[in-house]
């Protein structure tokens, strides 16, 4: 038994116990328990303040749990600060993409990749981080052919379009070195047509790399099928989990949020 828990917490990316959070009389995570597998895609569903980014908020440290547990690559990390979160591994994007608008695409990616030449007592000493600055642009270009920006290399950021700005933030986030990305509605506002591209590179990205996904996504019909594993929350509570077929056909998901 002990060998098999054991497999089951190194198989999870970020697993929670029992987490709540009131805010006054209002539960708004009620005794959440979601687990994260490694490389996988898992999609957290429900209506209008069902809780889901709360939650988020909660696993990222933008708030702290009345109570519960949160582990990330088996640490405990409840309670521990955005920063300090963000460093350990656990990304998160957000509705609104906020990258810096007058730098190019390429330029964005590279804000987000460690090099020696920030370093004040460093940067004089061009010998020292040269190899190091062009072994980042090569990487660069190599996350943006993951998300499909590499010919837009040269834009600025203002000059793109809606479903390229939120693509610009997966590529941001893979450059720190995420092994846990938070995608929140990633193809909210995104023309139809472009949504199944977007989830697209992300189902990719996490088939290649080391890198697993937490999406919370209204747009069900066109998320659904890419994901590897559903929760389903409302009012504070998962109501249901199960696969993307498995949530389909359960009758109370169908009645509490797809309006069936």
């Amino acid at each position: 038994m002990f060998v098999k828990e054991l497999r089951i917490m190194s198989e999870r990316v970020l697993w929670t116990e029992n987490l709540c959070k009131y805010f006054g009389g209002l539960a708004a995570v009620n005794n959440v328990s979601i687990s994260v597998r490694e490389k996988s895609i898992t999609m957290l569903i429900g209506p209008n303040g069902a809780g889901k980014t709360t939650f988020v908020n909660l696993c990222t440290g933008v708030l702290k749990p009345d109570s519960g547990k949160i582990y990330f690559l088996g640490k405990d990390i409840t309670g521990w600060p955005s920063h300090r979160i963000y460093r350990e591994g656990f990304v998160r994007t957000f509705q609104i993409p906020s990258p810096f608008l007058k730098l190019t695409v390429l330029e964005n990616v590279l804000a987000s990749l460690k090099s020696d030449a920030e370093n004040p007592l460093k940067a004089p000493l061009r010998k020292i981080w040269i190899k190091d600055e062009e072994e980042n642009i090569e990487k660069a270009f190599k996350i943006l052919s993951r998300v499909g920006l590499e010919d837009l290399w040269y834009y600025e950021a203002f000059r793109l379009g809606g479903a390229q700005l939120k693509m610009l933030e997966v590529a941001r986030a893979l450059a720190t070195g995420a092994k846990l990305i938070a995608l929140d509605e990633p193809i909210g506002g995104v023309d139809p047509a472009y949504a199944g591209d977007i989830l697209g590179y992300i189902r990719n990205i996490k088939n290649t790399m080391n890198v697993s996904f937490l999406l919370i996504e209204h747009r069900v019909d066109i998320a659904l099928p890419y994901a590897d594993y559903v929760y389903v929350m409302d009012r504070g509570k998962v109501i249901f989990e199960g696969t993307p077929p498995e949530v389909e056909k359960n009758p109370k998901v169908i009645e509490v949020y797809l309006g069936g």
